[in-house]
């Protein structure tokens, strides 16, 4: 079974959220994607929108005003303003 991908939310000011998810939707600068276990390596600068995060028992949505996505090593890395 697919254990998921971990995902980490850091501000300028701290870290928001450090979890595993079964799949996180990112706005990226061409258009929203999502990331599930085992996604190719990438990186995408980020626009204004909801990063929703989905795990087996929540779904959290976060808004971002910008920044970076970075996904290696079935870990999802925003950086966001």
């Amino acid at each position: 079974m697919d254990e998921g991908i971990k995902v980490e939310i850091v501000s300028p000011e701290h870290l928001l959220l450090s979890e595993m998810a079964t799949s996180i939707s990112v706005p990226g600068i061409e258009g929203y994607f999502t990331v599930m276990g085992d996604h190719a390596p990438l990186m995408s600068i980020l626009k204004p929108g909801f990063v929703t995060v989905i795990a087996e028992k929540d779904t959290r949505s976060f808004y971002v005003g910008g920044g970076f996505a970075d996904v290696s090593n079935n870990i999802v890395t925003i950086l966001a303003e």
